[in-house]
């Protein structure tokens, strides 16, 4: 997609790690951001803790172009006034980001997209803050945001709509669009779907927690990393794609769906997972496990790059 001929203009409301995140990663790409917390606190650190967001993203991509301005605000209209894009990523709270909404509308451009980084809560939550509705949209990224691409987006204003897509693309994000409002967007139901089961397999002593994580990363993770759940039953239908499979292995898939589990998270289960994970992290801390997961992530990425997308 060719650039703008301005800068992208974003305010990013909430200076915590997923703000941090969407902040790096928009100035890297070249755009002008403004960053809002209501913690003075959290607007001094705002600097320091891009210094590993800005590396991870120098490393992924080098060729980026001139880094954005960054303008920390202690005022809100100084953020969000002239803001193309306004990322919000205020705590989970409905009542707090009504009352933040409340403030937003009234300083907003009257083009101005409002989104929403929320993970919990949907969009039916959080449009009665607005006097306008379709101003707002659900823009859900992964964490962290600078280097999982996806980002989950709803709204009702079409043009609201394929202008975020538009501000995501250039900062190299792969937005992808929900028809209907759902509780969990896209991934986290299917990320919820999964770990339902994980759990239920160790609460009936199928498998310990190391052997399950074990067999997701060197088995399915490997493939679901470019390719999606449906494509892969395609491509596992041989010759006759998905409808071959549908044919032949459906009555399988059925019966492996109906001993599928429903895991209660007692004090037992909530004991061994706990066990579990302490015994993968083998001493090792929050801090030098997420090391590890974006050096991960990083090297994924570059080889996503250079690989042939499905």
């Amino acid at each position: 997609m060719m650039s703008p001929t301005h800068a992208d203009q974003v305010a990013v409301l909430g200076a915590g790690l997923i703000g941090v995140g969407w902040a790096a990663l928009f100035l890297h790409h070249g755009a002008d951001v403004r960053v809002w917390d209501p913690r003075a606190q959290a607007l001094d650190e705002v600097e320091a803790r891009m210094t590993g967001p800005f590396a991870h993203l120098a490393e992924l991509a080098p060729d980026a172009g001139p880094r954005g301005t960054l303008t920390l605000c202690t005022e809100l209209a100084e953020a969000v006034t002239g803001a193309d894009l306004i990322q919000e990523n205020a705590p989970e709270n409905i009542a707090v980001k009504h009352e933040l909404y409340a403030e937003v509308e009234a300083l907003m451009a009257r083009d101005a997209i409002l989104a929403s980084s929320t993970s919990a809560l949907t969009w039916s939550d959080l449009s009665p803050g607005l006097k306008d509705p379709s101003k707002l949209i659900t823009a859900h990224p992964f964490n962290p945001p600078h280097l999982v691409p996806l980002v989950e987006i709803y709204g009702t204003d079409e043009a609201r709509v394929a202008r975020a897509k538009a501000i995501y693309r250039r900062a190299e994000r792969v937005p992808v669009r929900l028809k209907k409002d759902a509780t969990g967007h896209i991934a986290n139901r299917l990320a919820s779907a999964l770990w339902r089961e994980a759990v239920y397999m160790v609460q009936e002593g199928i498998a310990d927690v190391e052997a399950i994580d074990a067999a997701l990363v060197n088995g399915p993770g490997l493939r679901w990393s470019v390719l999606g759940a449906h494509m892969t039953y395609h491509l596992g239908g041989g010759a006759g794609g998905m409808a071959g499979y549908l044919s032949h292995l459906g009555p399988s898939q059925e019966r492996r769906w109906s001993a599928l589990g429903a895991p209660t998270l007692s004090a037992k289960v909530q004991a061994d997972l706990v066990a579990g994970v302490d015994r993968e992290t083998a001493g090792r801390s929050i801090a030098e496990l997420e090391a590890m997961r974006d050096k991960a992530l990083i090297a994924t990425l570059q080889t996503r790059k250079e690989a042939p997308h499905v």
